[in-house]
């Protein structure tokens, strides 16, 4: 969706949707698992857990770094990646906000 549509939207519309485009790959659920568990992670450590290439992960990390729900620091030829927590604290409180929403009709709609 270009820009000029996303206006049309609420800012929590496209948070969510940005939330639920980052995690929209089996791929990056199985990072954000892994990041979960540790303090931090260094990218080699991925693609060792990981039946990606390095590249592939690189790509992954991209996505979810832009989405903001981890943070990453270069040091030389390491990259370390950990959950960003305040943004992962907002993502929940997002996602549960939006799926606390109870339909309307009784199951009866078509």
């Amino acid at each position: 969706m270009g820009l000029t549509k996303t206006l049309l939207f609420t800012d929590s519309q496209n948070q969510l949707a940005a939330l639920a485009k980052a995690l929209a790959h089996p791929a990056r659920i199985a990072i954000l698992e892994i990041l979960l568990q540790r303090s931090e992670c260094v990218c080699g450590d991925l693609v060792e857990v990981l039946p990606l290439a390095q590249a592939t992960v690189s790509q992954h990390l991209k996505v979810l770094k832009e989405a903001g729900l981890i943070q990453g620091t270069i040091e030389g030829p390491k990259s370390c990646y950990c959950i960003d927590r305040q943004q992962w604290l907002s993502a929940v409180g997002l996602i549960q906000e939006f799926m606390h929403q109870q339909p309307k009709n009784d199951g009866a709609c078509c």
